[in-house]
Parts: structure tokens; sequence; C-alpha cells
């Protein structure tokens, strides 16, 4: 079976090297669902649109599960793409949002044979207003089993393991000169303090609350590591066993994070209607918008209100520059237990780490 997607449209024809690279996976040969990205455009003019074909197809024998947010079904809504100009990685521009843990419903059934496309415009998501040579590849990790929510255990199976395309080669003239540094959005202005934006006054009064249970989150974190308890219970949960280089990480991270809260001009927006708890733009400091599962959670505790800010501010470039790469307390764990070079850099192992519940020494 051929999975590569038809031909572009009229005027956004490919050269006969594109196409034939489009069609080269770089997936395992172990992969059960292969991920094939088309460019609609290999040259690029300036002011035009990045449009690229992402197609995930079931190369199984059985049905595949996928978990709808590692695609673009939906939209885009993390940083999917690994994106370079001129071999250094491109900002991401998009936001960054904090999930339940997956429940069955979370999950796409991918029958044998079958196929999904979507087209994505990348440069609303991706700093692209430079000239350069660029190299895009889709790329969304694996979901461990035991991610799926202890409320709904039973999870789909089998779920599809990593999802990696073909790398595409695209040539863009961007409104900036090659070699210019991009139009990255800068901090606010220095200085602590906390505003709003479409926030009532009983949702004010409730966001002082969580921003000060967030911020004593964040100075028992860094006490925690400043006593340099990284083989005590509470650090290798959430980030794995101890390693010198990991520890400084996470130290700096929490350095970071506490700093965030106590002296940077955060900004809440509760103009959200969706189920999230919250988002953020992580090339934009320091707004963050929550939405309505922040209102339903309790102030501390398990995925609280604080422990979202903790888990939100993190993810800022300027702060911790944290990911998604799993939600919820099980997959947290995994991640530390079998990859703890990305539990450091997972927001969720931040705010689990900075709850604490239960306790852990």
């Amino acid at each position: 079976m051929n999975p590569c997607p038809a031909l572009p449209q009229p005027g956004m024809a490919l050269t006969a090297a594109a196409l034939v690279a489009a069609c080269v996976y770089a997936n395992p040969a172990s992969a059960t669902v292969t991920v094939a990205l088309t460019p609609l455009q290999t040259t690029v003019k300036r002011g035009e649109d990045v449009l690229v074909r992402v197609t995930l197809t079931n190369t199984a024998a059985s049905a595949q599960y996928v978990l709808r947010w590692r695609t673009p079904l939906d939209g885009i809504d993390d940083a999917l793409f690994d994106v370079r100009r001129d071999g250094q990685p491109v900002t991401y521009l998009g936001r960054h949002i904090k999930r339940a843990a997956p429940g069955p419903a979370d999950f796409l059934r991918l029958e044998p044979g079958a196929s999904l496309t979507q087209t994505v415009e990348l440069s609303r998501l991706y700093e692209m207003t430079v000239t350069g040579a660029y190299t895009v590849r889709y790329r969304a990790p694996a979901v461990p089993a035991t991610a799926a929510s202890s409320k709904s255990p039973a999870t789909p199976q089998p779920l599809a393991g990593e999802l990696v395309s073909n790398p595409v080669n695209l040539w863009i003239d961007g409104r900036l000169p090659r070699g210019s540094k991009g139009a990255v959005l800068a901090p606010e202005a220095s200085g602590a303090g906390l505003s709003y934006s479409s926030c009532s006054n009983a949702q004010q009064e409730q966001l002082v609350t969580a921003m000060e249970a967030g911020r004593a989150m964040a100075v028992d974190g860094h006490a925690y590591l400043g006593a340099g308890k990284e083989d005590g219970a509470r650090y290798t949960a959430w980030f794995g066993a101890p390693d010198a280089a990991r520890g400084a990480r996470v130290t700096a991270n929490f350095t970071a994070i506490r700093d965030a809260f106590e002296t940077k001009p955060v900004k809440v927006d509760c103009d959200c209607d969706e189920p999230y708890f919250a988002y953020v733009y992580p090339a934009l400091p320091y707004t963050v918008w929550v939405c309505k599962a922040f209102w339903a959670a309790a102030v501390t505790g398990t995925d609280s209100r604080g422990g979202t800010l903790v888990h939100e501010l993190s993810h800022f470039d300027v702060v911790a520059g944290t990911d998604d790469h799993v939600y919820g307390q099980a997959g947290a764990a995994e991640l530390a237990r079998t990859a703890p070079e990305r539990a450091i850099n997972n927001a969720d192992s931040h705010e689990y780490f900075g709850e604490n519940t239960p306790p852990q020494q």
C-alpha cells in the first residue's frame, strides 16, 4: 500500500525530488501508523502562507488508536512539528495546554489501511518571518499506556507509537533578512504584579489565592532542591533517578519559576470557555489564559489551581521552556521512571513536584 498523499492542486506543484522525499518515511520499521508530510509549495514567497499536508496511515493488520491531540485533525495546540531554519531550531509560537490525563474518548480509532489527512498552516505556529532554508518534520511522542485517567482506566488498545514523518525542505522569503534573530515577542516590562483581563471581581479574588498557592509551591520546591535532596522520594517520583546534570536543570527551572511568581508582571486572562485547565503562548510571557477546568479545581492538591499556574509559568521560554510530553500523574510517574531526560522538561512533572500530593520527602 502506498500511503503517499495525492498531488497538490494546480499552482502548488512540487518538484519530482520533493515528491519522492515526501514519500520517504522516518518511522521505524516497526511503526504501525506512518506519517507523510508534503509541502504544498517548496518555495514560499514573502507574505504567503506556509502550508503542509499531514497524512497518518495505519499500516498494521489491526485497528490502532491515536491520541487526538497528537494529530492535526482538530487543529494544532502543541509543538507537533520540529522546525529548523538553516539548521537551527525555530521558536514555537503556538499555545501549550494543560489537559487532564487522557481517557478513552480522547483517542481516534484508525482502521487497517485507513488514512486521515489535514493541511496545516505553519507560519502562525512557528517563527517564520526570517528568510532561509527550513526543514520541517512532524514529530508526536508515543503515549504511555499508563497515561490513561484513573477514572477511565479502559484506555483503547493497541496504542500507536511515536508519530514521526519524513523531513521536508522549504525555502521561505521572509519579511526579515537571512541571519536575523526573528520577530520573537519580547517579555513585558519588568516588575512584579498580578493583572487581569476579562475576569470578574469574584474571579480576581480567587486568582489572588491561586497565585499565592502557586508561589508557595514554587518556594517549597525550590527550597527542597536547594537542600540537595535529589535522591529523595519526592524528586525521584517526578524526575527519575538522581543525576547531577538533570538535578541542576530542575533546580534552575524552579529558581526561574519562583522568580516569575515573585518578580514578574503576571497577567491572567479569564476569556476562555474551553474545557482545558489553562494555556499560554510560550513566546509571550507572562500571560496565562485560565479555562473551565481551572475554576473547577481546588486551590491546592493534585491538578490544582496553584499547581496549574506552576505548570503554565514553566512553559514560558524565558522561564523554564517546558513542554507537554505527558499529562496526568500516572503518565508523569512513568516518564520519570523510563525517560528522566524528558521528565525534567515536562510541565506536569514540575506541577506534581510542586503540589507534592500525597506528600513525599
